[in-house]
């Protein structure tokens, strides 16, 4: 509250741990903060953080506001403003990443968080997490998973509203059923980082495995471009025209991309006999090559894939 003047005129709380803080650069624990953030404080015991405060084992620097706001003592004594505490608001990424990973720096998920995509291209945790004040019921996110991602892949959004896709508007699956937004380790991969941040499952294969299992192998016949290129090679993961999320319309264009220009196959001539050898793509029989091959993916029987 302030004066006609503009002086700042603390309550009796306020004052009262300033006087008793032992000095202005140290810890003064979290009960100083609901006097001014009192909107803060009021759900704070329903955060995450809050266990820290309610264990009552941790050191000052590890406990309640100042955990990740630094020592209060300061702050305290000049009666508030950002230069004299840890504001996120006026942090570099740089430092709100290494303040958020003191306590998330541990875990696998995050480990590789310093040389991922988002954070090379200055995405931080405060994109993507409010801390404070949270909609979502989980991870403290800034707005519904989907709709946090969307924020900044938009192409992605358009995709999702073809007429086949991945149910994730519809509240199926989530982006991180797929993808780790944290960064995923794969060392073989291209300096390290596995593309579009996947979380990978095992070599080559990609998190589809994880619900496609039919698909997984290993196989005795291997289609080379699913193991070595993965799904991604013949499939749109997102959304697609086509019912089986193809990059292209219809199966044959799509297999026509590698299997083109062998000895009798393509498309005859006219007048010339169509032979039980001859794939003449003009006839609709030879144009879903799945109606044969049905087990493109990999088969334990068919060097050709066939049923």
């Amino acid at each position: 509250m302030k004066t006609r003047a503009g002086v700042f005129l603390l309550p009796l709380v306020f004052a009262a741990a300033a006087a008793g803080a032992p000095q202005t650069s140290g810890f003064v624990g979290s009960e100083p903060c609901k006097t001014c953030h009192a909107d803060v404080w009021q759900k704070f015991y329903k955060n995450p953080h809050y266990k820290s405060v309610a264990s009552g084992k941790e050191a000052p620097e590890n406990t309640g506001c100042e955990s990740c706001h630094g020592p209060g003592g300061a702050h305290l004594a000049a009666h508030g403003g950002k230069a004299t505490i840890a504001a996120f608001s006026v942090l570099e990424p740089t430092e709100i990443l290494d303040r958020c990973l003191r306590c998330h720096g541990e875990t696998l998920a995050r480990a590789n968080i310093r040389h991922s995509s988002h954070t090379q291209a200055g995405v931080v945790c405060t994109n993507c997490h409010s801390i404070h004040k949270s909609p979502a019921p989980r991870f403290l996110l800034a707005n519904n998973q989907p709709e946090v991602c969307y924020g900044c892949h938009a192409d992605v959004r358009s995709q999702f509203s073809m007429p086949f896709k991945h149910r994730v508007n519809e509240g199926a699956l989530v982006c991180t059923d797929c993808h780790n937004p944290h960064g995923a380790y794969q060392p073989t991969w291209r300096n390290g980082e596995r593309p579009r941040m996947m979380d990978q499952v095992m070599a080559a294969d990609e998190p589809c495995l994880k619900c496609h299992e039919e698909k997984r192998g290993p196989f005795v016949f291997e289609h080379p471009p699913v193991r070595v290129e993965g799904c991604e090679m013949c499939h749109f993961p997102h959304g697609s025209p086509n019912s089986r999320l193809l990059r292209r319309p219809v199966v044959f264009t799509m297999c026509l991309e590698c299997h083109n220009g062998a000895p009798g196959f393509g498309r005859a001539r006219l007048g010339d006999p169509v032979t039980p050898s001859t794939h003449n793509m003009r006839l609709p029989l030879y144009q879903n090559c799945t109606n044969c091959h049905s087990h493109i993916h990999g088969s334990n029987v068919s060097v050709f894939f066939l049923q």
